[in-house]
C-alpha cells in the first residue's frame, strides 16, 4: 500500500512466455499489494508460467476476445479486489516495471487521477527502436487528437496507464471496443470528464518478443483515433449524446 492506498497491477497477457518472468520480477511487491493476470487465449505458455511464478490471481478467456476486451477484465476484477490504484503493465516487457512506484506515487498523492508511461517523453522513442512510420503516426495522431480534445499530452497512444479507482467507477468504458482502439477510447473518455492526468518519461523498448500491431491494423488503429476524436468533439457540443460519455459519479 501507498497512503493506504491499495495497489493492483494488471497484467493483460496473449503470448507473454517469453517476457513474463522477467516482467514480473521486476515487479516492487514492497509497493505493489496484488497482480491480476488475464490471458486471452494463448497460444503459449503464458498461463503455465504464471502459476510457475506464484501469481494467484489467473483469469483465463476460454477463446481470445482482444485487447480492449482483456483490459474490462482486468479492471472488473481490481475493482472486486477493492483496489485503490490500478496499474495496467503489459506483460510483453516492453514497458519497464520500475516505473510502478512512481505512478503509484503520483496517484496516491492526490495530485492526479491518471498517470501515463509516455514513450515521447525524453526523446528516446526512436532510439528505443520505435519504427519512423509509427513515430511519425504517434506525433501526426497526438497533434490533431490535443487540437480537437483541448488537452496537451505528449502521446495518446502508450499502453502503460495508472488510474485512481473513481476513474473507472465513473467512466463507461465497458461501452469501447474490444480491439486495440480502447485505450483511445477510454483516455477520450478521461480528458471529457476532466480528470487530472499526468505523465512520466517511459524508455521505449522494441525487441521480437515485444507485442505490436502491424502495419494493417496500425492504419485501421489510426482511422480508429481520427473516429474517437470527432466523436468526443460531438459529445462536448451538445451535437450528440453517446453511452460512452455519460460520466457517473466522481467521488
Amino acid at each position: 500500500m501507498i497512503y493506504n492506498h491499495k495497489v493492483v497491477v494488471v497484467l493483460p497477457a496473449y503470448n507473454a512466455a517469453a517476457t513474463l518472468t522477467q516482467t514480473v520480477q521486476e515487479i516492487d511487491r514492497s509497493i505493489v499489494d496484488e497482480i491480476i493476470l488475464v490471458d486471452d487465449a494463448s497460444r503459449d505458455e503464458t498461463v503455465a508460467i504464471a502459476r510457475q511464478l506464484g501469481l494467484s490471481h489467473i483469469i483465463v478467456h476460454p477463446k481470445n476476445r482482444g485487447y480492449g476486451a482483456n483490459q474490462k477484465t482486468c479492471y472488473r476484477a481490481a475493482l472486486d479486489m477493492n483496489a485503490d490504484i490500478i496499474i495496467m503493465l503489459h506483460p510483453d516487457y516492453q514497458y519497464t516495471p520500475k516505473l510502478l512506484p512512481v505512478m503509484a506515487h503520483m496517484i496516491a498523492s492526490g495530485l492526479y487521477d491518471v498517470v501515463l508511461g509516455s514513450r515521447i517523453l525524453g526523446g528516446t522513442a526512436l532510439k528505443g527502436g520505435m519504427p519512423l512510420y509509427k513515430y511519425i503516426a504517434n506525433r501526426a495522431l497526438t497533434f490533431f487528437q490535443n487540437l480537437l480534445l483541448g488537452a496537451k499530452l505528449s502521446e495518446y497512444h502508450t499502453g502503460y496507464r495508472a488510474y485512481h479507482k473513481r476513474v473507472l467507477l465513473a467512466i463507461p468504458w465497458q461501452y469501447n471496443s474490444d480491439d486495440f482502439i480502447f485505450d483511445n477510447e477510454f483516455l477520450s473518455q478521461v480528458i471529457y470528464a476532466g480528470f487530472r492526468i499526468g505523465e512520466v518519461s517511459c524508455p521505449t523498448r522494441y525487441f521480437p518478443e515485444a507485442s505490436s500491431i502491424n502495419f494493417p491494423r496500425s492504419v485501421r488503429y489510426g482511422l480508429g483515433v481520427l473516429r474517437v476524436s470527432i466523436q468526443h468533439l460531438l459529445n462536448k457540443a451538445k451535437l450528440l449524446n453517446s453511452p460512452a460519455y455519460k460520466i457517473g459519479p466522481i467521488t
